[in-house]
């Protein structure tokens, strides 16, 4: 496609944690979806990396947003702008035209039709012509191979920043779904009460991610897998003396045990609707998780467990539905999209 076509054709995973941008098949934007804006003029400073540089950092003239909230749009403006200025890196060789796009843009399975309302609204703002949404689990089970189309159940267990998706395909539509406002973020929040209920210490938001991703875990015994003691740097909450905390997984893991039991209880509610015959697919088939929660230690075991059914994790987690959008954007014709 020509750089400087003044049509162009873009899918999106706009996610709570990330929104990632495909352009003639290939990933061109994968940036953090923040958006840093100017009190005053309401006026974009920074997007993705450079704003998240700036989150829990700024001053009382500039305010940092996350747009989205449990995967849908919280802040529409602000939602609105961000997508601007991502959109903008993918044509920022044409500095005098902006592009008509055709967008293919994958929401959340439980959106109501006032989020998916906002969402479109978001899009056609930000520069779209032709919009499409696709359901993240159904855009997951693209990403990742398997064949939504063929008369066989398929199971996708899709856990981003803001929900989780889960779903059972068959024949290009859903058959039984669950979406659930509990997924990364709330980990991350969980993770933010026990360091200071435990060890009296103030984590950030962004520490406490960072907590997840060195040492988080869905089991207390992950054997040779284990990975080293964390050591988390902070103000002491009664006395804002500084302190330093050595954090081990087993107590991550306890911390995080409500959350995930939560996200349990929804894969089995969702087996529990599946008819026999797909049912008897999946159990042959295995689940497959994805988003950037399958990433969590020990998860796909503990579920494997639980459930007696093979969990396994996509081979590329974070950007399973960022490429299912693309093979549905190459494919209008083929999949059921939300008009």
């Amino acid at each position: 496609m020509n750089w400087f076509s003044l049509n162009k054709e873009i899918a999106m995973d706009l996610g709570t944690a990330n929104t990632i941008i495909i352009c003639d098949g290939k990933i061109v934007v994968d940036e953090p979806s923040v958006v840093a804006l100017d009190r005053r003029t309401e006026r974009m400073i920074a997007v993705g990396d450079k704003a998240k540089m700036m989150y829990e950092k700024t001053n009382p003239d500039i305010r940092t947003i996350r747009p989205l909230r449990d995967g849908v749009i919280a802040d529409f403006n602000a939602c609105e702008q961000m997508m601007r200025g991502l959109i903008k890196m993918v044509h920022s060789g044409n500095r005098l035209f902006s592009p008509s796009l055709k967008m293919v843009i994958g929401v959340p399975s439980g959106s109501t039709e006032v989020e998916l309302r906002a969402v479109r609204d978001s899009a056609e703002h930000a520069g779209g012509r032709e919009v499409y949404l696709i359901f993240e689990p159904m855009a997951a089970a693209i990403g990742i191979g398997l064949d939504v189309l063929a008369p066989e159940g398929n199971m996708i267990v899709d856990i981003g920043g803001g929900s989780t998706e889960i779903a059972v395909i068959s024949l290009g539509g859903i058959v039984a779904d669950k979406s659930l406002r509990v997924a990364g973020d709330e980990l991350t929040a969980d993770i933010q009460e026990y360091m200071s209920r435990q060890h009296n210490v103030k984590v950030s938001e962004r520490m406490a991610e960072r907590i997840k991703i060195h040492v988080g875990a869905a089991m207390t015994d992950l054997g040779e897998d284990a990975p080293d003691d964390y050591i988390v740097h902070g103000p002491n909450r009664i006395t804002a003396l500084p302190m330093e905390v050595p954090v081990c997984y087993q107590e991550i893991a306890h911390c995080l045990e409500k959350t995930i039991a939560k996200i349990e209880t929804a894969v089995l509610s969702a087996l529990e609707e599946t008819p026999p015959e797909l049912y008897a697919d999946i159990v042959k088939n295995g689940i497959w998780l994805t988003g950037g929660g399958a990433l969590l230690r020990g998860l796909a075991k503990r579920l494997t467990d639980k459930i007696n059914i093979e969990f396994k994790v996509a081979e590329d987690p974070l950007h399973s539905v960022a490429k299912g959008t693309g093979v549905a954007l190459k494919n209008i014709n083929n999949f059921a999209f939300l008009m």
